[in-house]
């Protein structure tokens, strides 16, 4: 049997896609796959930031397209860029592999730490969450935003453009270049964005022969953590206009969530946390939500909407 695999044409995407298509050889031996790179929204919106394009689903939506269509059989995503609320209609998050590590890194010149860079020095992010973040830990420092490819991103540190750049560091495993970390960053203070690390393989509603393979590599542990960090941001309804962390960590069958929110105009976090099993995970996410938002999680929100728009 040849499937057809729809993905983005970056190094990064392409990577993924080919370490996915791997993990399902080695449980089905018999199918064979035929690659297929499709352009996005994301991949053609190169000016702006990505909180900026007035689009859902960004690098995404297009790929899921054809899976309805038929076009391909099935396609391969970063699982944090698979939207919460309006996903394809006609897909199904048919697998969740085992997750890659959740947390976000430091990358900078002569490999200065974080919190050793002077006053002033100019951090690259391409996300709220992470500019948030830097903010609530380094006031001082500028954040500016960016876009590119991850090589491009850390070219603009060897070049002297930046001090640093704030990066997940899964997309560095699954490239092999984690020579170029500078520090890992502890979750408590960076906690991940939902879904972070995680990759998510979605096929056509109702094709059972095909999510039957992709099934393969289902880790459940993994799926519990992502549809609890899901579920927190859904009640939240948040997007990547708002700062989010949702970390879910298993232990066994038992799943933890921490969820986290940081306000715009003041340097004030607030955070909540759940603990459950494996199979009370979207109930865990809708818990930490309703706990964020006693505490004025829907102030926060308000903010960041206010000045980058509704999500």
């Amino acid at each position: 049997m040849i499937l057809t695999v729809g993905t983005r044409g970056s190094k990064l995407a392409l990577a993924q896609t080919n370490r996915t298509l791997n993990q399902i050889k080695q449980k089905r031996p018999d199918v064979e796959f035929k690659l297929k790179v499709i352009k996005t929204i994301g991949d053609k919106e190169h000016g702006k930031p990505l909180f900026a394009i007035d689009c859902k689903g960004i690098f995404e939506k297009e790929i899921d397209q054809e899976v309805v269509a038929g076009e391909i059989d099935f396609a391969v995503h970063s699982l944090k860029d698979v939207p919460i609320v309006e996903q394809q209609t006609g897909t199904v998050l048919a697998a969740i592999p085992k997750r890659d590590s959740q947390c976000d890194v430091f990358i900078s010149k002569n490999k200065v730490l974080l919190g050793a860079l002077p006053k002033g020095a100019v951090v690259g992010t391409g996300s709220l969450r992470r500019l948030a973040e830097i903010k609530f830990i380094r006031p001082d420092l500028d954040v500016e935003p960016i876009r590119g490819n991850v090589d491009t991103r850390i070219g603009k540190v060897h070049k002297g453009e930046l001090a640093g750049i704030v990066i997940a560091e899964a997309g560095l495993e699954r490239m092999n270049i984690t020579n170029e970390i500078t520090e890992r960053l502890p979750l408590d203070q960076f906690p991940s964005a939902a879904g972070q690390g995680a990759i998510a393989i979605v096929a056509k509603e109702g094709n059972t022969q095909v999510i039957d393979i992709l099934q393969s590599i289902e880790d459940k542990p993994s799926r519990a953590e992502i549809t609890a960090e899901r579920s927190l941001v859904l009640k939240l309804e948040g997007g990547c206009r708002v700062p989010i962390g949702a970390v879910g960590q298993t232990n066994g069958n038992n799943l933890s969530l921490f969820g986290c929110i940081f306000s715009l105009t003041e340097q004030k976090k607030i955070s909540a946390s759940a603990k459950g099993t494996l199979a009370q995970a979207e109930e865990l996410g809708k818990k930490v939500g309703e706990d964020l938002i006693k505490q004025g999680a829907a102030e926060f929100e308000k903010e960041w909407r206010e000045k980058y728009g509704v999500w």
